[in-house]
């Protein structure tokens, strides 16, 4: 059963990359909202409840979680976690499981080392709300598909682009969620706009690159001064 609290943030970002198409793929901007509203909780009266702090204690950050939380300038709260992260680190050094690497038994020690290196409790909290919100922007869809005013499909009909990797899992999904006529109308919407976008922005990129030469220096630069950063941000996301 999907949460319908979550149109309302979805709605709320559709419209304003709608209203101003500098802000770019909505889904990234839903997935920065998400990420910096993490971020707030973890450093703020999170850190402090049981239950979190044993998942942060177990799990740690990414690399770019813990530069993030670094840069916001809380570095006592930063610090409690890293002292309690640090003792249950120091429990398996202590417990011996790790020794058994050196006698040739360690491969669940060094399982769980490898497991630590990858896990992030900021990243798995954004990605189990961030999918809640793709599901709910094809339900949100799925309710305009019957009606003769479609509030939703105009506001996807008027996003600039959706980035490749946002618009594979919001295709990805529709496909699962939508019938089939629908999702044919979907993913017909959804390509015109990224083809637009895309063709636009080869020529942005291409322009660029022609303003080194000589020939062209005299030349207006026209809308391809930031190409290079928003061809990036289009094939990887902004996050």
């Amino acid at each position: 059963m999907l949460e319908t609290i979550y149109t309302i943030p979805v709605n709320e970002a559709f419209d304003e990359c709608a209203a101003d198409h500098s802000i770019g793929c909505p889904f990234c901007h839903l997935y920065k909202k998400l990420e910096s509203n993490e971020l707030d909780l973890i450093l703020g009266a999170s850190m402090m409840e049981p239950d979190i702090r044993m998942k942060t204690n177990e799990m740690g950050f990414c690399t770019d979680h813990y530069a993030k939380m670094f840069a916001r300038n809380n570095r006592l709260q930063l610090g409690l976690m890293l002292e309690s992260h640090l003792d249950v680190i120091r429990e398996e050094l202590d417990s011996g499981k790790l020794l058994n690497l050196i006698r040739g038994k360690g491969a669940t020690a060094s399982d769980k080392l490898q497991k630590l290196e990858n896990s992030c409790y900021v990243c798995d909290r954004i990605e189990n709300n961030f999918q809640k919100m793709i599901e709910n922007a094809v339900y949100l869809w799925n309710v305009d598909s019957d009606k003769k005013e479609k509030p939703f499909e105009d506001k996807i009909k008027a996003q600039s682009h959706f980035c490749l990797p946002h618009y594979r899992k919001f295709i990805e999904c529709a496909r699962i969620c939508l019938e089939k006529k629908q999702f044919g109308d979907f993913y017909t919407v959804i390509t015109d706009i990224e083809k637009a976008y895309f063709d636009t922005l080869r020529a942005d990129v291409s322009w660029f690159c022609k303003k080194f030469d000589y020939r062209y220096e005299n030349e207006p630069w026209g809308n391809s001064k930031d190409s290079v950063e928003r061809a990036i941000a289009f094939l990887n996301g902004k996050h």
